[in-house]
């Protein structure tokens, strides 16, 4: 299923948030021996780029970006007219009249501010990055004539000189800059780590110290109320850095952690916003299964409170909390919603009865009750079949990836019964050409649970999120759901760890 619309919130805030205030804007820059005739003034966004402002007459090197609106705080730089970028700079709420130069012969080292402070220091701090990270680029042509073991200890000793020299300058910049915006962003960028570690029994670092101290300390100095820290090249990166690989990627773990974040944040703010909107589409489009636990989570607490009604409209909001509906029920460890089914035998009576011509929801409900004695009889439901590991299967017959892959099941399912292993299908044909469906299922053999919703009764492709074939879930004895949407390669393994469960829950 394609995710529902929440990008676009993210053009879609942006375009319509307006300036705290109205001064105006008024950038200048000399900028020698340049060749555009248009340039453009650009700001990050989270991990996206937007245009802020255009220059459309550069005369001998002179750009101005002047306007009636102030531009919002955040990172900005200047972008040639082949859409290459130049450099970076800083526009904050109290300084929107800022004057910079620089040349084209040395872009860096001549890059000045005779009007910001702020931006003068950045670009010194660039100019020192810039000249140690040529140092380390030297360090490689310095081992020439050396055996690759001398070559290595030289790099290996330079490079940890270098990057101590750096550390040490970043330092040393933030504790200067301290409460300033330029501040706020170095300390984006730069690493958390701890002093004095313990050692642990073997000897060796605590790994344990380390990871604690590093994941307890990954946000600090950051504000969150501040919009104009997402608007810098290093917020998102960090985010995600933080969500994938320092935090244990477990659904509960997320949410939590979305939660304590989301509390640093202010009612209304644009941070907020955008981390809404981040996570909903993060999560919705998430690979790794149980995860749609999270974003049933970010519905449930951000958008059902009515947070998000300045990201959303209300009929995305709409949309979005009917897919929250759906999926609920169906996350890993809910009793799977119960289906009463038709089998090729019960076909023939529930003709009789008029559903193969039925033609509307309002007429297959009249036929139901007036014949629901005759199908209780009838009906083959889902929780009438007893195993230990049982597979219920959607699929249709006209689709292609069901016809490599049905057989590949039906394979892997004699394997399973042939181990010993009491496993059973619950095979759901989603069409209804009862004809075809048949002549399938003999000719290739399918000796397990063949139904089909013959009764138009169950609304499985909402019931069990069924918008493309096939789809697998395993359940358990109880009939909770212990995987879902996978691939037949993985059956016998989720079921080794369902049998693990089993014994484990017997001691």
């Amino acid at each position: 299923m394609k995710n529902l619309l929440l990008s676009l919130s993210l053009l879609s805030i942006i375009t319509n948030a307006s300036a705290q205030t109205n001064q105006g804007h008024d950038i200048r820059i000399n900028f020698k021996n340049c060749k555009d005739t248009v340039v453009y003034l650009a700001f990050y966004q989270f991990d996206k780029s937007y245009l802020a402002d255009t220059c459309k007459k550069v005369v001998k090197g002179n750009i101005v970006f002047k306007g009636p609106k102030s531009l919002d705080k955040g990172v900005y730089y200047l972008v040639s007219q082949d859409k290459a970028r130049y450099f970076d700079f800083f526009i904050s709420d109290n300084n929107q009249k800022i004057v910079m130069s620089t040349d084209t012969i040395d872009l860096v080292k001549n890059l000045k501010s005779s009007s910001s402070k702020e931006n003068d220091d950045f670009f010194n701090y660039i100019k020192f990055i810039t000249a140690k990270n040529k140092e380390y680029n030297e360090v490689k042509s310095k081992t020439k004539g050396m055996n690759a073991k001398d070559s290595l200890a030289f790099i290996i000793e330079k490079s940890k000189l270098l990057s101590e020299t750096v550390i040490a300058f970043e330092k040393t910049f933030l504790e200067q800059h301290k409460g300033t915006f330029v501040g706020d962003v170095i300390n984006l960028k730069m690493e958390k780590e701890a002093k004095d570690i313990p050692k642990a029994s073997n000897g060796r670092p605590d790994s344990l110290y380390i990871y604690n101290y590093y994941k307890a300390h990954y946000w600090d100095g950051v504000n969150f109320q501040d919009d104009g820290i997402m608007r810098t090249p290093f917020f998102s990166d960090k985010l995600n850095k933080y969500f994938n690989n320092i935090i244990i990627q477990n659904p509960d773990t997320v949410s939590v952690e979305i939660d304590r974040l989301m509390a640093k944040t202010k009612a209304g703010t644009m941070m907020q916003k955008l981390l809404i909107a981040h996570f909903l589409f993060t999560y919705e489009s998430s690979k790794l299964m149980g995860f749609d636990r999270v974003f049933v989570h970010v519905i449930d607490n951000y958008i059902r409170t009515g947070m998000a009604k300045e990201v959303y409209d209300e009929k995305t909001i709409e949309k979005i909390k009917e897919r929250g509906d759906i999926l609920k029920p169906l996350l890993l460890g809910n009793q799977a919603p119960d289906l009463l089914m038709i089998d090729t035998i019960g076909h023939k009576q529930i003709n009789k009865m008029g559903f193969d011509t039925v033609k509307t929801s309002q007429g297959a409900t009249k036929l139901y009750y007036d014949n629901v004695q005759n199908l209780a009889q009838i009906f083959v439901p889902l929780y009438g079949v007893k195993a230990d590991y049982l597979l219920l299967v959607f699929w249709d017959v006209d689709c292609g990836h069901c016809k490599t892959e049905i057989p590949k099941l039906l394979e892997e399912y004699h394997a399973l019964k042939k181990e010993g292993y009491d496993v059973k299908v619950f095979s759901v044909y989603t069409q209804h050409d009862y004809e075809k469906w048949r002549k399938y299922i003999i000719e290739n053999k399918l000796d397990w649970i063949n139904v089909y919703d013959g009764v138009h009764i169950n609304n499985i492709k909402e019931k069990y999120d069924i918008y493309s074939t096939p789809v697998i879930y395993m359940l358990d004895k109880n009939k909770r759901i212990k995987a879902k949407r996978i691939g037949t390669e993985q059956v016998k393994d989720i079921i080794k760890q369902m049998e693990r469960e089993y014994k484990a829950n017997k001691k």
